[in-house]
């Protein structure tokens, strides 16, 4: 009886990560492949640069807004109706943003999407953790995180290029990226179980009952979190909206090398998601994350004076998002993870996800829509070299909570 007490689910735990994994794909990919469609789209909604800022923006606020009521909500009466019905729900709207006739709707729309794509941020990643073995959880929140780059910001732009000569519009392309949301959603409810019913779930206190989540804000490494990834969204979301215009519009590459090249993003990203969490597991999480955001930085300054090169521009590109998704990840995943009260770890999330959406995914590519239209679009780099610099000064004063450094 004590040796199946003890046993570890493997098999449930490869099950939900996965499908978590793939819908945490979906959601970026929802979100993200409009970015690549943002050249066809400006023509038939008139649409400027700041009008681009704004639907990213406006996406982001939301998302922010609800990641942090979602996270304490789901902490309460668990996972399922949370995660469950926010899938089916962005993945609706997706495919409703091709029937938008003007920025207004348009907008209206990405803002739901906010409100459904925030909701099941940090209470899939709460999930994650619940399901995964604690030696292994570093590399599983970054594994689940990783398809967010891979179909956003990897797959996004080729899917949406090549879907564009074969449909009859850039409407279609929401329609046929919709369906898959659908199957992800039916498929959670046959396999997901709550925190209480895993051992994971245990080992973490998410099973537990939490207190009150203003508790969160006595963790040092949770305010930091909050900084530190509104540093790298502020880097890597401003890329992911306004990337495809600087290549188009500045350097003049055909959509099909932009495609290309603003590929990278999602190729780094899906590398460094799972690979800057997964090494934390054996260096640290602090040295991890400083390493990190080092490492954007020289990337940005070398990118910024890199002219037409298809080639260059895409290694460079694959380095920015290695580092700054991989970042994003180690700090919504197991940082928080682990800094946050027991019974608490999906307000946590929330908390450090919803600060660092609603400024460096809200906030920020407003503003990079502002100096873009005033300024020139070239001027928009400077955002995201900032944003990472400032990382590296925050992450130094992180506590480090890696299991194996703890116990060392």
């Amino acid at each position: 009886m004590a040796e199946t007490q003890t046993r570890w689910d493997t098999s449930y735990e490869w099950k939900a990560v996965t499908l978590l994994g793939i819908g945490f794909g979906l959601v970026g990919l929802d979100r993200w492949i409009i970015a690549p469609l943002f050249p066809s789209m400006m023509k038939d909604l008139n649409m400027g640069y700041q009008d681009i800022g704004n639907l990213v923006g406006a996406l982001g606020v939301l998302w922010g807004v609800f990641a942090i009521v979602s996270g304490q909500i789901s902490d309460r009466i668990g996972h399922r109706k949370v995660l469950i019905p926010a899938t089916l729900a962005f993945a609706a709207l997706s495919g409703l943003s091709g029937l938008a006739t003007g920025f207004t709707m348009l907008l209206l729309i990405r803002a739901l999407m906010g409100v459904t794509e925030g909701s099941f941020c940090p209470t899939s990643f709460t999930a994650t953790a619940a399901a995964s073995e604690p030696s292994r959880r570093g590399f599983n929140q970054g594994l689940q995180q990783c398809g967010f780059a891979l179909f956003g910001f990897g797959l996004g732009p080729i899917i949406a290029t090549q879907l564009l000569t074969v449909v009859p519009s850039w409407r279609w392309v929401f329609f046929v990226v919709s369906i898959p949301g659908f199957i992800v959603g039916l498929l959670l409810y046959v396999v997901l179980r709550e925190p209480a019913q895993t051992q994971g779930g245990k080992a973490v206190g998410a099973a537990q009952t939490g207190g009150s989540w203003t508790q969160v804000f006595k963790s040092r490494n949770i305010v930091l979190c909050m900084l530190a990834l509104l540093c790298a969204m502020a880097c890597i979301f401003v890329l992911g909206g306004l990337l495809p215009n600087y290549l188009v519009d500045h350097l003049k590459l055909t959509q099909q090398q932009m495609g290309l090249v603003a590929s990278a993003l999602g190729y780094g990203g899906f590398v460094g998601q799972f690979a800057v969490p997964g090494l934390s597991d054996i260096f640290g999480r602090r040295l991890t994350a400083v390493v990190s955001f080092i490492g954007a930085a020289i990337s940005i300054y070398f990118f910024m004076g890199t002219a037409a090169n298809p080639t260059a521009l895409f290694g460079l590109l694959f380095l920015v998002s290695f580092f700054s998704l991989g970042n994003v990840a180690l700090i919504t995943g197991p940082i928080a993870t682990e800094s946050a009260p027991a019974g608490l770890i999906s307000s946590a999330i929330g908390i450090v996800v919803g600060s660092g959406e609603i400024f460096g995914g809200g906030v920020a590519p407003s503003i990079a829509g502002f100096i873009a239209q005033n300024y020139g679009i070239q001027n928009i780099l400077y955002m995201p070299l900032a944003g990472v610099s400032l990382g590296v000064f925050v992450c130094l004063f992180l506590k480090e909570t890696a299991p194996r450094k703890v116990r060392g």
